[in-house]
């Protein structure tokens, strides 16, 4: 999938073996932020900074979400090592990375997920997607960025 492509709806279970189900999501963005692998240290990172900017994306109306292939049970103790306590963690195990296939993010030779940052809009369009290496910590900094523009080209309009 690609920027301008509507994402089709999904349910994933999150750390807390909640559902989290995306076209529930009717007057928000949503940042699907793909890390490979629970328990690695760059993916430590990034959920760690979706934490820091949780605030500052809701305040943009954007909800910051992690996901991988890792199991609920994993993902639920790994929040708990890692510090992550109010950002949703999905579960994209089964069927094994689906979501990540569906979008085009899959590696199949390793079983995970791309390292991406894909920002959805409230009519399910995909607004933003970037794909980073795996050893790169994304920049949430482009994220936020990209919305502050947008917005100021709307007022512009």
């Amino acid at each position: 999938m690609n920027v301008g492509d509507t994402i089709p709806d999904f349910t994933l279970k999150d750390q807390n073996n909640e559902e989290f189900r995306l076209y529930d999501i009717e007057d928000k963005m949503v940042l699907l932020s793909f890390h490979p692998l629970a328990w690695t240290s760059v993916c430590a990172k990034q959920m760690q900074s979706l934490e820091d900017y949780k605030d500052e994306l809701e305040s943009l109306d954007t909800i910051p979400i992690g996901v991988s292939v890792d199991t609920s049970p994993s993902k639920k103790a790994w929040t708990e090592v890692i510090g992550v306590n109010n950002v949703r963690l999905l579960s994209d195990f089964w069927p094994h990375g689906d979501l990540s296939k569906n979008l085009g993010i899959f590696l199949e030779d390793k079983g995970v997920s791309k390292r991406a940052n894909i920002l959805i809009g409230k009519n399910k369009e995909i607004l933003f997607m970037k794909i980073y290496e795996m050893s790169t910590l994304p920049n949430l900094d482009e994220v936020t960025d990209f919305i502050r523009n947008e917005r100021i080209k709307k007022r512009e309009l």
